[in-house]
């Protein structure tokens, strides 16, 4: 017999900025990097005798909490995968809920017959999960072993084992991201010991305690999760002076002048030349914010500009500023771009606090501006910590 103790992820930025990850290769946040450290905690005192995980990211990076401290080697095995998402694949979650709805639902519900084009289906994901499990864990028998998954493919694999019905994988519940599920693998048969224990996570680093949309079981997603689509600015560049002007004079107050044409030029010069350059974010049909991004400045250092980063005023303290983060990240990251980087007045203490929880760190006073302003930057590369 065969322990396994399947784990999912910590924290990646699908999770953070409300995006369809499957395959796409995405980092760990900041939170789960200390949901990293907990999941050490738990299994300080276990013993292991080896570790896999995916080929991704994600998991290679959050099986460190395993195989580093036990001086173990990582084995990667793309058995182990999360659901290859086809075309919908960093799309955000809300441009699915606006453009798919009826598709959202099915995946949602873990309906048998969702598909989406040059995806994986969930009976494709599930065999793929059974197979791979039980090929390692005849490699190890008698062993306990580690292996690090995605949050679909386990729980795929679990409505497997226990051979749910589709009313029944609709219930199934979800896990945290570094819950821990637990098998015995003898020959043919898995028995699931326990599963989606996160008991090694404190509330306010668990990422399940914050997001929603987990308790709908297979309605719509309740989370405000935004879309983005690219503002004309020949016939709508007035929804982003006023942005510019309601940010600079919040931030500035009204006697220091406001450069309209100035503000206008340059993002109608960056959108000729990038159709993202000044996209609009979208929370259903209502605008709830904008972005602007600079494809040119700062290329040369491998470095990702964010000239202007907006929320409008019903929709700021809300939690939706980091999904126009995850927007520049996926703009930037298949540019080669490692870093973001951004301005932000050193006395707005709201912003600097919002981009420091995300990652973005003080690098210097930005040249050549009419006021004090900090450069901050943000890791975006693949690097380990």
């Amino acid at each position: 017999m065969t322990r396994i103790y399947l784990i999912r992820h910590a924290e990646a930025e699908g999770n953070l900025y409300r995006r369809i990850h499957g395959w796409y290769n995405s980092l760990v946040t900041e939170n789960g990097y200390r949901q990293i450290a907990a999941l050490a905690g738990r299994f300080e005192g276990i013993h292991i005798d080896a570790v896999y995980s995916s080929d991704l990211f994600r998991t290679m990076t959050t099986a460190s909490a395993i195989y580093k401290p036990k001086g173990l080697t990582l084995h990667t095995d793309p058995g182990l995968r999360e659901v290859h998402m086809g075309v919908w694949e960093d799309r955000p979650w809300g441009e699915v809920a606006h453009t798919d709805p009826e598709r959202l639902l099915r995946f949602n519900s873990s309906d048998e017959d969702w598909r989406v084009q040059g995806g994986e289906t969930f009976d494709q994901v599930g065999a793929r999960m059974k197979q791979t499990v039980a090929r390692l864990a005849a490699a190890h028998p008698g062993q306990t072993i580690a292996l690090f998954s995605h949050g679909s493919a386990i729980r795929t694999l679990q409505s497997l084992l226990k051979g749910q019905n589709q009313e029944e994988r609709r219930l199934q519940g979800h896990s945290d991201n570094t819950a821990v599920t637990c098998l015995e693998v003898e020959g043919e048969s898995a028995n699931i010991v326990f599963e989606n224990d996160n008991s090694h996570l404190p509330e306010e680093i668990s990422t399940m305690a914050r997001q929603r949309w987990w308790k709908a079981q297979g309605k719509s997603l309740p989370d405000a999760n935004l879309w983005f689509r690219p503002l004309d600015m020949e016939r709508e560049c007035g929804v982003y002076v006023e942005a510019r002007r309601d940010a600079w004079v919040d931030i500035h107050g009204p006697d220091l002048p406001f450069d309209e044409a100035g503000f206008l030029r340059a993002a109608m010069e960056r959108s000729r030349r990038e159709r993202r350059a000044v996209t609009c974010a979208m929370l259903g049909d209502e605008l709830a914010g904008l972005l602007e991004l600079d494809v040119d400045a700062f290329a040369d250092e491998q470095v990702g500009y964010i000239p202007f980063v907006y929320m409008t005023p019903q929709r700021r303290r809300q939690g939706l500023g980091v999904q126009l983060i995850g927007e520049a990240v996926s703009l930037y990251r298949p540019l080669g771009r490692t870093k973001l980087r951004l301005r932000c007045a050193p006395d707005n203490a709201l912003a600097q606090r919002f981009y420091a929880r995300y990652g973005f760190k003080r690098i210097g006073a930005a040249p050549g501006s009419q006021v004090p302003l900090d450069l901050l930057e943000k890791d975006i590369g693949y690097n380990d910590r």
